[in-house]
């Protein structure tokens, strides 16, 4: 490595002729130079081992080590040290040769010119001086670097760990939350069907409305996190009842007077009520408030019409009465599931959204073919006294209007189609085949 002082530069003048070294001193000791004299390359070499030399000016031509063999032995052994050589000689070979062997920065010849001599060691000094300044970089550069890849391999592996450590914390969150939402399912689950224990008879409609809902809601392509809104919104569509008598639970919609419809009708707006404060269930809770809405606008608690009915209800509204009709919590007699489907049609764009109706029929199989034998369906213009009706008669409001096996006389005829022209409804009704 080459060292930097911040002492005079040390010369080294080689020479054996005592008078040329004395020219030589004269000249460069007023410079401020540190100038060190010898008269053999012999006596050079004993100098710079014991001396700290910067530059050495040798002349070539010296008796027992020339200054090609000197320099030479000066680049091998200090390297750092710049060479320069004093030549008399005309032979371009031993000059050249000099060169080569001895590496050296710049030749002389004799005589030398006193300005040209200073100016070529103050530039080889500076230069030096650079390559020395360069060389002291490139070691801190290199230093810094090995330092900084020493850190970065620590950073490396403090990263490593720390997000080895964070995966295993997110991991573990990730679990707990998996905990919680199961827990929470679980407690939905086992508070629905705590609820149905006091329906008797309706055990399971929740869980089924449920299940149901979420198949058709994935059968209509809508998003994940809303089907699971619809799950849950059919889990809890009842929870409105908590408050009911276990009289008024168990009576069908259509058997009951109009104190009691009032006060079902409260259900759907308290059932949102008691959903809204967790977080979780703030869209089941929208849906609960408006699974009994119509698409024609005729239903509860606000009169929703068409698509202003959240979708995830309308899903809901149709799937609830579909298991409704068949377990007898909207009518004293229950019907089978192709009855429960041919009803919905029926109510398609009034009752319910048609684009759901017609998917629910679909994935469910479509409606049978052949209408059930122990009924037919009647306008009531087409109504005639004698005719028995085969289902409960049920309003707009869902009052029942009349009871199933009622036996039409003609002033109960005029009376249900007075009632179809002021509602401006195209009213049908069931009654029984064998009484036609």
């Amino acid at each position: 490595m080459i060292e930097i002082t911040d002492s005079a530069p040390s010369l080294l003048l080689v020479d054996d002729e005592a008078s040329i070294l004395s020219s030589l001193r004269r000249l460069l000791r007023p410079a401020g130079y540190k100038v060190h004299l010898a008269e053999s390359g012999k006596a050079g070499l004993e100098i710079l081992e014991r001396e700290h030399i910067d530059l050495v000016i040798s002349d070539m031509r010296m008796p027992e080590m020339d200054g090609a063999k000197f320099l030479e032995h000066v680049r091998n052994r200090w390297p750092q040290v710049t060479r320069v050589l004093l030549t008399g000689y005309a032979d371009v070979g031993s000059t050249i040769d000099a060169i080569n062997r001895g590496e050296i920065y710049r030749y002389i010849a004799k005589p030398w010119d006193d300005n040209d001599l200073t100016l070529i060691i103050r530039d080889a000094l500076d230069r030096q001086r650079l390559q020395a300044e360069n060389t002291r970089l490139q070691t801190l550069t290199q230093q810094q670097n090995d330092e900084l890849k020493e850190l970065n391999t620590d950073l490396e592996h403090k990263v490593q760990e720390r997000t080895a450590a964070l995966e295993q914390t997110n991991d573990s969150l990730k679990q707990a939350n998996e905990r919680l939402k199961q827990n929470f399912m679980v407690s939905i689950k086992t508070f629905s069907g705590l609820m149905e224990l006091r329906g008797g008879g309706v055990a399971g409609h929740s869980r089924r409305v449920a299940d149901l809902a979420r198949k058709l809601a994935a059968r209509l392509d809508i998003d994940t996190k809303s089907q699971q809104d619809i799950f849950l919104a059919g889990l809890l569509h009842d929870i409105g009842k908590i408050g009911f008598s276990d009289t008024l639970l168990a009576k069908p919609v259509s058997k009951m007077n109009g104190d009691e419809m009032g006060y079902y009708r409260k259900h759907a707006i308290a059932g949102e009520s008691a959903l809204m404060p967790l977080d979780e269930l703030k869209e089941a809770a929208r849906i609960v408030r408006s699974h009994h809405e119509r698409f024609d606008g005729q239903g509860f608690p606000d009169g929703l019409r068409g698509l202003a009915i959240p979708l995830g209800a309308r899903i809901l509204s149709v799937v609830n009465d579909f298991d409704g009709l068949q377990v007898g919590t909207l009518a004293e007699n229950r019907l089978s599931a192709d009855e429960a489907k041919a009803m919905l049609v029926q109510s398609r764009n009034r009752r319910y959204d048609p684009q759901v109706v017609d998917a629910l029929v679909e994935m469910l199989g479509g409606v049978a073919q052949e209408p059930p034998a122990r009924d037919v369906a009647v306008s009531a213009l087409n109504l005639q006294a004698g005719m028995v009706l085969a289902r409960d008669l049920v309003g707009r409001d869902g009052t029942l209007l009349l009871a199933a096996e009622y036996i039409l006389d003609a002033s109960l005829v005029r009376q249900i189609q007075d009632y179809a022209r002021r509602e401006g409804i195209a009213l049908t009704l069931h009654v029984r085949r064998d009484k036609l």
